[in-house]
């Protein structure tokens, strides 16, 4: 068959699908001889026929003219949400998919292989085209550094269950010994392709967030409550742990001064803007200003590869920690306040994670950005103690207000736009639950729809635009 990118896809897709060609040529309207012909690269479809086919195909034109296949997302459980302890994740930047899990993949994997005496990595997708500058290449050398290793970047091939994929080999004498897929889902996590997923890891029977509404209704209960319901033991004090992190990555963040890693040059500005209060400063302006600090202030340490918490990624880690750690300033939250608040976040994040994405390379930036946003909204109204439904508005909001945001990092670093994208979401995140606390009883769109909308928009997304820094100002800087 033709190596055409078009001809391949259609026919993968049709035999995926167990159509023949003369009942693919049916549904689109031209005969079985067309579609041989297509799938042999003698000829191609028409513009209409093109879109024709993307719909009997279930994706997009992107995908059918580049030839990125989707997948069935088999790490991913059909019921069912994972603990928080899997969302919330203490690690180093710059990116929880790209630097946090490829290391934590590769330590297992030279763990699992101590008899091996050589190692090879293979990067595809995303990882490829984004391993240096999100420091995928430094984390695997540092992994490897005593063995003799080999990383290749593969920036070709397409046919992978995920953008974020990556093939790690362990070799003796020169033989093969041990060979793992590992795909980087987002927010830290891994899975290694045909190894069966811990069952304890799910730990909530509803990952919808309508069902966790009306569960909490009917136990007139929290949603931290509910959290905490199906968390186990020390899941509390595991929360102290990720808040006490969050305020030390602010800290940092605000002491730190100087130009960040990575060659373009850009200055950090969390003190500076920390420090340049006014006299006459409105209460409205030092919110805008403290808040948009202490997200400039996790974001540069996330770039300069300090520790951050993901939440629900590296890349936007100073949305949710800039909104809590201002609120518990101004008003005298307690801790145990705020740690509420962050399972209630959580929850917010685990639905959109489990139904959607949180991965930059899989939906765009709207799935990291976007996710931040709705889970400080959510995490804000629960310290104001707003209704259930006034929680659900704020997420939606925040989460709307983001759709179609793509992810396009300058150089292949987390850096510009991404951080001034999470002092932007952090204060949009308060607007949210602002519209939220008046509006809410005439709202249309529900959260679990508006994460369902979100998750279709990022595969409608040319991949240019999924943190491949093949579009938008990564092309054009």
């Amino acid at each position: 068959m033709a190596g055409t990118v078009i001809s391949r896809t259609i026919y993968e897709y049709r035999t995926r699908m167990n159509l023949s060609q003369k009942e693919l040529g049916q549904k689109v309207g031209v005969s079985n001889r067309a579609v041989s012909k297509w799938e042999n690269g003698l000829s191609f479809p028409s513009t209409e026929t093109c879109y024709k086919l993307a719909d009997v195909f279930k994706i997009s034109l992107d995908v059918l003219m580049n030839g990125e296949m989707e997948q069935t997302r088999s790490w991913q459980k059909s019921e069912g949400m994972e603990s928080l302890k899997e969302l919330y994740r203490i690690g180093r930047g710059p990116s929880s998919s790209h630097s946090m899990a490829p290391e934590r993949a590769c330590i297992q994997f030279r763990e699992e292989n101590q008899t091996a005496d050589c190692f090879k990595v293979v990067l595809y997708g995303s990882l490829a085209k984004m391993g240096k500058g999100h420091r995928t290449e430094y984390v695997i050398h540092q992994v490897f550094k005593d063995y003799p290793h080999e990383i290749e970047f593969d920036k070709v091939n397409k046919n992978i269950p995920h953008p974020n994929t990556m093939d790690v080999y362990a070799f003796k004498e020169n033989k093969q010994v041990d060979h793992w897929r590992i795909i980087s889902v987002g927010g830290g996590k891994f899975v290694v392709e045909g190894r069966r997923q811990r069952e304890e890891s799910v730990v909530y029977k509803l990952d919808k967030f309508t069902d966790i509404l009306d569960w909490c209704r009917a136990k007139k209960m929290r949603i931290w409550q509910y959290a905490m319901e199906n968390e186990c033991d020390d899941f509390l004090e595991y929360m102290r742990e990720i808040w006490t992190c969050m305020k030390e990555s602010i800290k940092a963040g605000i002491e730190s001064t100087g130009t960040l890693p990575g060659g373009l040059g850009v200055q950090k500005k969390a003190n500076s803007l920390y420090s340049s209060h006014h006299i006459d400063e409105s209460s409205e302006t030092r919110e805008n200003r403290l808040v948009c600090a202490y997200a400039f202030a996790v974001s540069e340490q996330n770039a300069s590869s300090g520790v951050v918490v993901t939440a629900p990624t590296c890349g936007s880690s100073g949305v949710l920690p800039a909104v809590m750690y201002y609120q518990q300033e101004r008003r005298g939250y307690s801790d145990e306040e705020i740690i509420h608040a962050l399972a209630t976040a959580g929850i917010v994040g685990n639905v959109i994670k489990t139904n959607a994405s949180i991965s930059g390379a899989e939906c765009g930036c709207q799935a990291e950005i976007g996710s931040a946003c709705s889970m400080a909204a959510a995490a804000l109204g629960e310290l104001f103690g707003l209704s259930l439904e006034q929680i659900e508005y704020a997420a939606e909001i925040a989460m709307e207000h983001h759709l179609g945001l793509t992810c396009d990092p300058i150089h292949s670093l987390v850096q510009i736009p991404c951080i001034e994208r999470n002092a932007v979401a952090a204060m949009r995140a308060i607007n949210a639950v602002s519209l939220a606390n008046f509006l809410s009883d005439s709202r249309k769109i529900s959260f679990d729809l508006v994460v369902k909308t979100m998750y279709e928009t990022g595969k409608d997304m040319s991949h240019n635009y999924r943190e491949t820094s093949e579009g938008g100002l990564a092309k054009l800087y």
